[in-house]
């Protein structure tokens, strides 16, 4: 078996896949509908299978992988580039051979996206799906509160790495007014002052004015009626409420309690 380790990239992965054809290795033994005994790929700091023939360290390079992709853009429609972009964003380790295998696979092969027999695109396909669902739910769940000099911020945490795939959809709901979105889990965020969207990171975490944990805003930032907003959303969230109605289970299918934390109406 060879086993490709790489450096956890995207850049990496699309390099580990010029390389291999390059060095003319497993790719050959692919067939549509099976996985490749052969080969592997590993992020560096992974566990190496218990038989192991042979490791190939991949360097990532930026010129390769632009070739890959643009490879890619000839073989694939736009949809199946973008469920390939959409299941990387998971940051699944689980994800890293599946997508060599079916990269690979276009490439020997053509397009095979809507082949769902093979297990490497059902495999790929359903881990963008899980991203695509965690996209819905941060647009759904995310609370903004209102800072004293106009500026909304929200905190997340979401399991997968969405903030790149839902900030076109806060852009247009609230282009008229400054907000900012942070993922405490990654510690980044994106900053909107009304024209652009803004990457951002904090150097020291600990002097950021809200905290992390629950996202409040320190409260002497928080605007002067947000505090009576966020009480009012309370009231309303339990009126509401049907008590011979209440179904917890499904309340948590719905709303998963990981996302209590940052959901004003749970605090």
């Amino acid at each position: 078996m060879t086993v490709y380790v790489f450096d956890g990239t995207m850049d990496g992965l699309l390099t580990a896949v010029f390389d291999a054809f390059l060095l003319k290795e497993q790719p050959e033994r692919l067939r549509v509908g099976e996985h490749s005994s052969g080969m592997q790929l590993l992020a560096e700091g992974d566990a190496l299978p218990l038989f192991c023939d042979h490791t190939y360290h991949v360097t990532s390079d930026e010129e390769k992988a632009r070739r890959v992709w643009t490879g890619l853009e000839k073989k694939l429609s736009r949809e199946a580039l973008r469920l390939i972009s959409v299941s990387w964003l998971s940051e699944l380790r689980e994800l890293n051979t599946p997508l060599f295998q079916y990269i690979c696979k276009v490439f020997k092969l053509g397009d095979i996206s809507h082949n769902f027999a093979d297990a490497d695109v059902l495999a790929v396909t359903n881990i963008a799906r899980r991203v695509l669902h965690e996209q819905l739910r941060m647009k759904q769940f995310i609370r903004f509160q209102k800072a004293k000099d106009g500026t909304y911020l929200a905190v997340v945490s979401p399991d997968h790495n969405v903030l790149p795939i839902i900030i076109d959809h806060f852009q247009d709901r609230f282009n008229d007014q400054p907000w900012l979105i942070y993922d405490a889990k990654r510690h980044y965020g994106y900053y909107y002052e009304g024209k652009a969207v803004i990457r951002v990171t904090f150097e020291d975490e600990t002097t950021v004015p809200f905290d992390l944990s629950n996202g409040k805003l320190d409260a002497d930032l928080l605007s002067d009626n947000d505090q009576l907003f966020q009480d009012l959303w309370r009231t309303y969230f339990k009126a509401i409420c049907i008590r011979e109605r209440m179904n917890p289970r499904k309340q948590l299918q719905d709303m998963p309690r990981r996302y209590w934390k940052y959901m004003t109406e749970k605090n």
